[in-house]
């Protein structure tokens, strides 16, 4: 079975003794990567998937020696280290303090998963500072989609690093074309494993739908204390319009009809959950005064367009935001509407998304990149152009 490019990253930490902490979306693969892990360890291990009432059992006693000696019983443990392996770890709150006791007193390796960084923030209290890595499983690159579609090979696949400056640009019209179509549907689709490895159109539509119902039904009711779901699925509705624009919280708060504190708390549980995505305003040495506001985006292209419609514009940028997120924190620049950048990564490379990008586009970008201090700047462009510094999708 193929594995996603964060299998690579988590085996490095295999004999550190802090617990590793997967978690992300429902339905991205976080099961599956675990299970890859699992079959890497050749030592002792044990697998408890918290979905079971059975399997939480095994942790539900005040001795924590006692949970230990029963772990040994169960692995047949002699002088080797034990790896303990846990699915849905939200499930069982207190395993937080079992977790800190086994890792400090017996050695013990902890790899789990958690399905939402919202609940993980709380789970995983200051007792644990120090003894966990946190990583994030998000849906598909397009990278992983062009690897597990069999388009790229896994050697290809292997070489990807998450560094802008390893981006092609000024690709031949040859290069452009190779994937273009991929890219097309990438963008249609999203990048949840099942919809990528599902070739009908119908079923790619039917998992995706699932995926939305399935955050509704677990997510919201079991993660969080939301008393009217439906506040929450209109909130969304009115945000798929917004795809890639500033949001303005006044008017949002009063077309949903609850106070901007509701309206907060709404926005952090969807950004917490990994549904969407808010990006700050960037905020450099030279101007300060743009600082607050946020652009929405969402995390998956595949669940925009199951929930609503945008246009290609507000498709192809939601895409690119799911993208360059991969290389470091986003800003935009957004100065009283008049001067505007879409994407500044760690505030040192700048990046306007077109669908037909002009050299037009890089004077002007320039321009704005020179007086707030930025010395790096691309176009990104869905369609081949002749601008200079022009970056395609394809190679992000």
């Amino acid at each position: 079975m193929k594995k996603r490019f964060l299998y690579h990253d988590l085996i490095k930490y295999l004999d550190h003794k802090n617990a590793l902490v997967i978690t992300g979306m429902r339905q991205v693969g976080k099961t599956t990567l675990m299970k890859q892990i699992f079959n890497e360890v050749h030592f002792p291990k044990l697998w408890f998937d918290f979905d079971n009432p059975l399997d939480m059992l095994h942790f539900e006693n005040i001795d924590y020696d006692a949970i230990y000696n029963g772990l040994l019983k169960e692995s047949s443990l002699k002088k080797e280290r034990l790896f303990i392996f846990i699915d849905e770890i939200q499930n069982l709150p207190e395993i937080t303090k079992i977790i800190k006791f086994l890792i400090d007193k017996y050695k013990v390796k902890f790899i789990v998963t958690g399905s939402s960084n919202y609940y993980l923030k709380n789970l995983f209290p200051e007792s644990l500072s120090g003894r966990k890595f946190l990583f994030i499983l998000p849906p598909m690159s397009f990278k992983e989609y062009l690897f597990f579609k069999d388009k790229i090979n896994e050697d290809e696949a292997s070489g990807i690093e998450n560094n802008i400056g390893n981006v092609s640009i000024d690709l031949s019209l040859l290069e452009f074309k190779k994937y273009e179509q991929e890219y097309k549907e990438f963008m249609v689709y999203g990048g949840f494993p099942e919809v990528v490895t599902t070739e009908n159109i119908l079923t790619k539509k039917e998992v995706l739908r699932n995926i939305f119902a399935s955050f509704f039904e677990k997510d919201i009711r079991l993660l969080s204390d939301i008393k009217d779901i439906r506040e929450l699925r209109d909130l969304i509705l009115l945000l798929v319009p917004r795809t890639g624009n500033m949001l303005d919280l006044t008017k949002l708060s009063s077309e949903l009809g609850v106070n901007r504190v509701k309206l907060y708390d709404y926005l952090e549980f969807l950004q917490g959950v990994f549904f969407i995505k808010l990006i700050p305003k960037f905020s450099g040495s030279v101007d300060r005064s743009v600082a607050g506001g946020k652009k929405v985006y969402f995390s998956d292209n595949g669940l925009l367009n199951i929930i609503g419609n945008v246009n290609d514009g507000q498709l192809f940028e939601n895409t690119i935001a799911n993208q360059l997120s991969a290389y470091g924190e986003l800003s935009f620049y957004n100065k009283r509407n008049t001067a505007e950048i879409d994407f500044i990564i760690n505030k040192e490379v700048a990046f306007e998304v077109k669908l037909n990008a002009v050299e037009s586009d890089l004077t002007r970008l320039e321009s704005i990149c020179n007086r707030i201090g930025i010395s790096k700047s691309f176009l990104i462009s869905l369609n081949f152009s002749k601008a200079a510094r022009t970056i395609y999708p394809i190679s992000l």
